[in-house]
């Protein structure tokens, strides 16, 4: 079966990234048969900077009725989601950003839900579904819930997000549904909370508490998602490079110099620092950078059947190239 696939959310840089690699593996890959992809919708509210190449962008809002009527108008079949992110500078912010996270899902899965011929959903989650707190296990699996941590922001917003995922799958057990919960991304192309974070020129931490830290690269990630897409996945995968790296490490590495600070006032120190140069860091990051989080991603590998190419290390590396070599240099910077 042929796919007409529609991605939300193409204004962001990852979302138009993977838009235009769907829409590249439809140009390069066969052109009938199960699973080969014919076209790609890319939707968003405001038109993206980046080019889409082969992908027809429909200006939409998915918190409106607005996005059943593309998916009906297109004969849509499978739907990527990836407009659930973080708020960060230059897009919504605070309570307008959790109406996209949360508002929009519910309204894109109420969409798919009417339409007879959505047969596949991909959620494009994250592993801040499992919060951040001292009672954490050494490494989260899919069937592990949070110990803490969730309770507002962006983690909050992804937990609901999947709640709402999980009961559309209970209403339409018909459709082949795949949760990808990607560590973060560190580009420098890309607004990560991390990767500007780790661009500053000085790294406020938490006394006392090293992180563990853990990188996905995209082209990973995109692999994945194509996959997911062009064959039949279903589940709940956690998608990250193998192994980890301190946030001391990654601090001596980047020549930053640290500035440590008490665990009572981090939150609202980070944040005035970052403010200071010219970024918006999400309210939630300081427990990430005090407790750390690691995923396991056996199955990923076992079950999905997909090896990522690049360690944290490595992708940390190609990072660290990047950042030295002069493409960004400061936390302000695009």
């Amino acid at each position: 079966m042929s796919r007409t696939v529609l991605v939300t959310g193409v204004a962001r840089k990852f979302a138009s990234r993977a838009a235009r690699y769907l829409a590249d593996l439809a140009e390069t890959g066969p052109a009938s048969g199960r699973g080969a992809i014919t076209r790609v919708i890319g939707v968003d509210t405001v038109v993206p900077d980046a080019d889409l190449g082969g992908v027809k962008f429909v200006r939409a809002d998915i918190r409106t009725p607005v996005i059943g009527k593309v998916i009906a108008v297109e004969d849509v079949d499978t739907v990527v989601h990836l407009d659930v992110n973080p708020p960060m500078r230059g897009r919504l912010g605070g309570s307008s950003n959790k109406e996209l996270n949360v508002i929009g899902t519910m309204q894109l899965l109420a969409a798919c839900q009417r339409a007879s011929t959505v047969t596949k959903l991909v959620l494009g989650s994250s592993t801040a579904v499992y919060g951040t707190s001292p009672r954490d296990p050494a490494m989260f699996t899919e069937s592990m819930a949070a110990r803490g941590g969730v309770r507002t922001g962006f983690p909050k917003d992804m937990v609901e997000v999947e709640a709402y995922t999980r009961g559309f799958a209970r209403r339409r057990p018909d459709i082949i549904i795949t949760t990808l919960r990607a560590a973060q991304a560190l580009d420098v192309d890309l607004e990560m909370p991390l990767s500007m974070y780790l661009r500053a020129p000085v790294l406020p931490v938490v006394a006392g508490f090293d992180p563990r830290l853990q990188f996905v690269h995209v082209s990973d990630l995109l692999a994945v998602l194509g996959l997911a897409v062009t064959r039949d996945r279903p589940g709940t995968f956690n998608v990250a490079g193998d192994g980890v790296l301190m946030l001391s490490q990654a601090a001596r590495r980047l020549g930053r110099p640290v500035i440590p600070l008490p665990s009572l006032g981090y939150a609202t120190a980070l944040t005035r620092i970052a403010r200071a140069g010219g970024a918006e860091l999400p309210p939630d990051l300081h427990r990430l950078l005090k407790y750390g989080r690691v995923v396991d991603t056996t199955a990923l590998r076992e079950v999905f059947g997909y090896e990522p190419t690049r360690t944290t290390e490595e992708i940390f590396e190609e990072f660290r190239a990047q950042v030295r070599g002069g493409v960004l240099s400061g936390i302000g910077e695009r």
